[in-house]
């Protein structure tokens, strides 16, 4: 029974849930624009590691050596960021800076912590079912900075949504959209790359509700580049060296979606197109 009143009561709420959601596009075949989110920022921090660095600053450097990357190497490839300075961003601005200019990859970067300080590694989320209690209490974490939004009980965009209530976050995991095949793609290339060149260890890819994630009309993912709460994954992330290889990781990660996908476009491409008539003249006989 109790199973049965909780299904109803998130049948309740979704359906109070604004229906003004983006319409969403049909899964893009080529990567032009990316935006990148650094993750909090300005009145929220984030989370901290031994009062030695805040996320929103690893968050934010990591970002922008990411977009430089991508800017350098990728020049057919326009880099959006939602902030590039110490600012605040509300969540729901930052999907919908993506899908104001139709972009065809969200990247939202992001730190872990734990109170068990031995947690470590790192991990790519895409939309979808919580599988373990771990990763509800990852995205129960991220979307409570929905709290620096003095408005958010108030705006309509989150319909009703309530940071404090288990329910409000389960009901995003059951959000599924067009591009699930494509984000778990690029977060399987992101742990994959990464873990090849980083001294911090892949926890895999996985799913979970983010109010971050849960509007975007295009392929997006959220990577926990790792534990600012663990010792080794600290002393890590907060270097130069350490930031910039976390950012080649990722980059990399773009690099082969971007290739890859164009790659399968081209070639669907070629076998959809119809067969020339040959013409009679030409025939022999």
């Amino acid at each position: 029974m109790k199973r049965i009143a909780i299904g109803l009561l998130l049948l309740v709420i979704l359906a109070t849930l604004p229906s003004g959601k983006p319409a969403y596009r049909i899964p893009g075949k080529q990567v032009k624009t990316i935006v990148i989110d650094p993750g909090h920022g300005g009145l929220d921090p984030g989370c901290n590691g031994a009062n030695e660095i805040w996320e929103k600053a690893v968050t934010l450097a990591v970002s922008l050596k990411l977009g430089k990357m991508i800017e350098d190497s990728l020049h057919d490839v326009h880099v959006v960021f939602t902030r590039k300075t110490d600012k605040f961003v509300e969540l729901w601005e930052r999907p919908h800076m993506a899908n104001k200019i139709k972009a065809d990859l969200f990247i939202s970067i992001h730190c872990n912590s734990n109170v068990n300080t031995s947690a470590a590694g790192s991990e790519t989320y895409f939309m979808g079912l919580h599988k373990s209690q771990g990763n509800l209490d990852v995205a129960k974490r991220e979307n409570s900075a929905i709290k620096f939004e003095t408005n958010y009980k108030t705006n309509e965009r989150y319909g009703g949504f309530d940071p404090n209530s288990p329910e409000g976050h389960i009901i995003f995991s059951l959000v599924q959209n067009a591009f699930l095949q494509q984000s778990l793609k690029f977060s399987t290339l992101v742990e994959s790359h990464t873990q090849r060149i980083s001294k911090i260890k892949s926890r895999g890819v996985k799913q979970a509700g983010f109010l971050v994630l849960w509007q975007t009309a295009m392929p997006s993912v959220l990577v926990e580049i790792g534990f600012l709460t663990n010792t080794s994954d600290r002393s890590f992330l907060k270097t130069e060296d350490g930031q910039k290889t976390i950012a080649k990781g990722i980059f990399k990660a773009v690099s082969q979606y971007k290739k890859d996908l164009e790659k399968a476009a081209s070639v669907k491409t070629k076998d959809d197109s119809p067969t020339p008539k040959r013409d009679s003249s030409d025939m022999r006989h």
